[in-house]
This record gives C-alpha cells, sequence and structure tokens, in this order.
C-alpha cells in the first residue's frame, strides 16, 4: 500500500503542533518553579496543587480515553463473539470516576500527599512500598504498550505508513514534551487532544452510517440483529462470571492507577478533586460512544461492497484493527485522516499520563526516600525525566508485538485490580490495617492471580475454576478469578491485621515476635507494659469511610 501523503502531512502537522503547546507548557513549568519556594519537584508531579477545574477535566478524561479505550470498545461491539454487552469501557470508567469522587478523592487530597504510594509508605514504611511499585510500573509499560499497539495498527491501515514507524515516532513526541514540562505540559496538551478526539469522531458517524456498504447491505443494517449481523450481543449464563470480572476490572481497577490520583493530587481543594472526578465521569462516557457507533456500523456493513473485500476483518484476524479499517473503506479520505489524528491524540494523551506517573512514583516513593534521602530538587527533576525516558522505551518495546488491543487493554489493570486496589482501600479506610496483613495480602492476591494463568501471556493456568473451557488448544476460565484474587487479598489484610493486633494488644503473642515493629510498648497506669499499634500513637490516616 501506497503512503498516504496528504493524511501523513496532516499527522506531522499535528505532531508538531502538540510538541509547541507541549514546549510552551515546559516553560510556564519552570516559571511557577522559580516562584516557588517548596518542593520544586512537587511542580513537575502535582503542577502546585493549583491546576484548575477544566484542566483537571480535560486531562483527566484524556487520560482514560487512549488508544486502548477507543480501539478496544469498536473491537468488542465489533467482534461476532462480544457485542455491545461485552463493550465495558464507557460504563465501567463512568462508575470508576464515581466512586474515585466519593470515596478516595477526599482522604488523598486532605492529607496533600504527592503519589497514590505516600500513604502506603507513611504506615507500612519503605520496603514494602518498593514491593508495590512493582506491579504499578508493570502495568503502566503494559498500558503504553497497548495504547501504542492501537495507533501501529491505525497508522499502517489509513496512512500505508510502517506500524514499527507510526509507533517511535508517537513514543518519542509523547516522551520527549513530558520529559521536559512534567504535569503542565501534559495537561495542556491534554486539552488540545481531547477536544480533537472528541470533534473528529463525531465528524466521522454521518459518514459511516450513510456509507453505502452499510445502506446497501439492507435498508435496516444498521439495526439488523441477524445472526451474520449482531452487534448487540448476547450474554449467555455461563459467560456471566467473565464478564462481571471484566466488568469490574475496569470499573474497579482504575481506583489504583497513579494517574487517576495525580490529577486528584494537582487540584487546589478536595471539593475541586471531587467535582473533577464526577465532570470527568460523564465526559469519558460520553467519549465513547463514537466509538459503540464504529464498531456496529462495521458489523452491519457488507464489506464486499468496499475495496477491502471478502473475507471480513474478523475472518481475517484483524478484529483490533476494525476502528481504522472502518474509516479507511466506510468514508472518504479526508474523514479517515481526522480518524487517524483522533487515534493519535488519544495515543499521546494516555501515555504522557502514564509516563509520568510511573516516574513520579518511582522518584517520591523510591529515589527520595530510599536510595538518595538527600538528594536535591535538581536531582529529583533529573531522575524523573530519566524515568520518564526509561518507561517509555520499555512500553515501546512490547507495543510491537501483533496482541489483540482489547486483551493488552485488560492485562494491563489486572496487577493493579488485584493487588494494589485491595491495599489502597484497606490503607485509606481501615485503621487495623498493618503491614503484618498488607503482606500477606500482597503474597495471597497476588499468589492466586499468578496460580490461575493468563492466555494473553501465554501463562497456563495451575487452578481451573467451576466453568473453564479449552478452546484451540487454549485454557481459558470464566469464573470470576481476578475479582476472587482481589477480594482474598482484601480478606487477608483484614483478618491477618485483627488477629495479630488482637494477640499483641493481649499479650497473647510475645512482644519479641513483631519483628516488623508494627507495635510500640505503652506503659499503663501501674506500670504494666501494653502493645499499641503505631498508627494509633501517630494518628496517621485518620479518615473513614
Amino acid at each position: 500500500m501506497a503512503v498516504h501523503v496528504p493524511g501523513l502531512v496532516a499527522v506531522i502537522v499535528f505532531y508538531i503542533i502538540i510538541l509547541v503547546i507541549g514546549i510552551w507548557a515546559s516553560r510556564k513549568s519552570k516559571m511557577v518553579e522559580k516562584a516557588c519556594v517548596g518542593n520544586k519537584s512537587e511542580i513537575t508531579i502535582v503542577g502546585g496543587r493549583n491546576i484548575n477545574v477544566l484542566v483537571g477535566v480535560f486531562t483527566m478524561t484524556a487520560t482514560w480515553v487512549g488508544g486502548g479505550y477507543i480501539m478496544g470498545t469498536a473491537e468488542a461491539v465489533y467482534s461476532p463473539t462480544q457485542g455491545l454487552i461485552w463493550a465495558m469501557g464507557p460504563p465501567a470508567y463512568l462508575i470508576n470516576f464515581l466512586l474515585g469522587g466519593l470515596f478516595f478523592a477526599k482522604p488523598m487530597r486532605s492529607k496533600c500527599y504527592v503519589t497514590m504510594l505516600d500513604p502506603f509508605q507513611h504506615r507500612y514504611g519503605n520496603m514494602f512500598t518498593a514491593a508495590l511499585l512493582l506491579p504499578a510500573l508493570i502495568s503502566d509499560i503494559l498500558w503504553v504498550a497497548c495504547i501504542l499497539a492501537a495507533l501501529g495498527g491505525t497508522m499502517s491501515v489509513i496512512l500505508g505508513l510502517s506500524s514499527s514507524l507510526s509507533i517511535i515516532i508517537s513514543a518519542a513526541v509523547s516522551i520527549v514534551y513530558t520529559f521536559l514540562g512534567g504535569l503542565y505540559s501534559v495537561a495542556y496538551t491534554d486539552i488540545i487532544q481531547l477536544s480533537f478526539i472528541f470533534f473528529s469522531l463525531w465528524l466521522c458517524i454521518p459518514f459511516l452510517i450513510l456509507s453505502p456498504a452499510v445502506s446497501a447491505s439492507s435498508p435496516t443494517a444498521f439495526l439488523n440483529q441477524s445472526n451474520d449481523n449482531s452487534w448487540i450481543g448476547e450474554l449467555a449464563p455461563a459467560d456471566a462470571g467473565k464478564w462481571a470480572d471484566e466488568m469490574l476490572l475496569l470499573a474497579l481497577g482504575g481506583l489504583a492507577y497513579q494517574a487517576l490520583h495525580q490529577r486528584i493530587l494537582s487540584a487546589a481543594s478536595s471539593a475541586q478533586a471531587q467535582v473533577t472526578c464526577f465532570a470527568a465521569a460523564g465526559a469519558v462516557f460520553i467519549m465513547g460512544i463514537p466509538s459503540v457507533v464504529i464498531g456496529a456500523v462495521a458489523a452491519s456493513a457488507d464489506w464486499n461492497q468496499t475495496a477491502y473485500g471478502l473475507p471480513a476483518p474478523y475472518e481475517r484476524g484483524e478484529a483490533g484493527k476494525v476502528l481504522p479499517l472502518a474509516l479507511q473503506y466506510l468514508t472518504p479520505s479526508w474523514v479517515s485522516v481526522l480518524g487517524i489524528g483522533s487515534v493519535a491524540a488519544a495515543v499521546m494523551s494516555s501515555m504522557d499520563s502514564v509516563l509520568l506517573s510511573s516516574a513520579s512514583m518511582f522518584t517520591q516513593n523510591i529515589y527520595k526516600t530510599t536510595l538518595r534521602k538527600q538528594a536535591s530538587e535538581r536531582e529529583l527533576q533529573r531522575v524523573i525525566r530519566v524515568s520518564v525516558l526509561l518507561v517509555g522505551l520499555a512500553g515501546t518495546g512490547l507495543a510491537f508485538g501483533d496482541d489483540s488491543v482489547f486483551a493488552l487493554w485488560l492485562v494491563s489493570g489486572d496487577l493493579i485490580y488485584c493487588i494494589i486496589l485491595p491495599q489502597l482501600v484497606c490503607v485509606l479506610h481501615f485503621r487495623c490495617a498493618n503491614s503484618y496483613g498488607a503482606i500477606s495480602g500482597y503474597i495471597g492476591g497476588l499468589l492466586l492471580r499468578g496460580l490461575s494463568g493468563e492466555p494473553s501471556l501465554g501463562i497456563p493456568p495451575v487452578l481451573l475454576y467451576p466453568g473453564w473451557r479449552e478452546e484451540a488448544g487454549v485454557i481459558r476460565q470464566y469464573f470470576p478469578f481476578r475479582t476472587l484474587a482481589m477480594l482474598t487479598s482484601l480478606v487477608c489484610v483484614l483478618t491477618v491485621s485483627w488477629l495479630l493486633e488482637l494477640g499483641f494488644c493481649r499479650q497473647i503473642i510475645p512482644q519479641s515476635w513483631d519483628v516488623l515493629s508494627v507495635f510500640e510498648v505503652k506503659r499503663g497506669a501501674e506500670g504494666e507494659e501494653m502493645p499499641v499499634p503505631q498508627e494509633e500513637n501517630k494518628c496517621i490516616l485518620n479518615t473513614k469511610l
């Protein structure tokens, strides 16, 4: 396929605009740093906590509306084995932001934390915090790979450009402006990117619906629900466990992403953080509607009436590229170029946020508190930039695979959902949680999730839950095993914490067995020694659900 020169020029111009805005925002960040008398690294991480509501809503929405969200939703609606009922992104993210505003925004922002890992560090110490960084880092790298893979597939279809070259160029642009300006560059470029995504995708919808390939197949092709053209999908009772598991993964897993809490912590107040979450809930749902329509149109189209021909994308194993294919073959050329621009914007709006979130956690919670406690502010800013570069390169390297965008999208949240979410809920809302419970919950959740297997990564299951099936030689679990791992981790944290606190405080367990020094010895009125939790003495995290 020849390179689409006008489209390539348009994309290059768009990239230049984004890069210029990012560089401008980096200068604004430096001006704020000069006027700041506190920690200058916090300007890079949380924007000095003066990001206004409008910018906050834009950057929070843009972070979630990435390539995986846009293309994964269209893929789910189009696939004959799934359909609209399996397109969980829009409703799941709506629930995610509502819960974030109700139960997480106020406890996090009122304590003036810098990263999501700060409450863990304050209660459990540095070693356990470092252990939590590992699954968060792996998840972020997989997320970067997912959104870059989405962009590579789109550009190769519409522009005829090499997928590898597209991935490298897009990653380089995102890394450069995130490297230079931190949260300021990310937030201000998100405004342009999200606006472009909204207008370009909605502009494509009329052309898709009125395409001759759609109207020629049947007068009611778009609403046709025959076996050959079913985009609503169905939920069989045997699949209910899998559906619930994936819905909860997307709806609750996002609550433990640093990218979410970075926007919450950058707000000027707790109330503003909550408003930002609630507004983003509606915005992210609206942004998912065009992808649903595109997937439905692709499922209803007669591909034999297009230059693509038969067999259809699903039969060719190209369901993951159905969005760019629909734009390429069902709309005019100039409309498809706008579509590729929207995907490029979505990719960069999510990638820059992921890069900054991982770099922030490593710098603030590992380098500053463990590796180099005396590090200067200038040194910390350099570490943030190097971390952005390394995470970007790791995610870019994984993006060259041919895995399904939807599968990568789900896998990227697995570790967050099963391991970090229950820990975050306990550390924010349960005063009884201590280091012993946290460690047991971490091990329990990780072990149970690992033994359940992961077909997308070629990991066979050791535990076979009720309802498992073997499909094309691959064993797939239809039991909500992710949710079971998450709940197991949550129960382990609370149960072990409560039992050990009871044992030490009532002196059932000898004080010498407190190897982690979780319980301090306090002298009673008559001189007897009474172990009490350190958190009670220090009044750490006095928050309630």
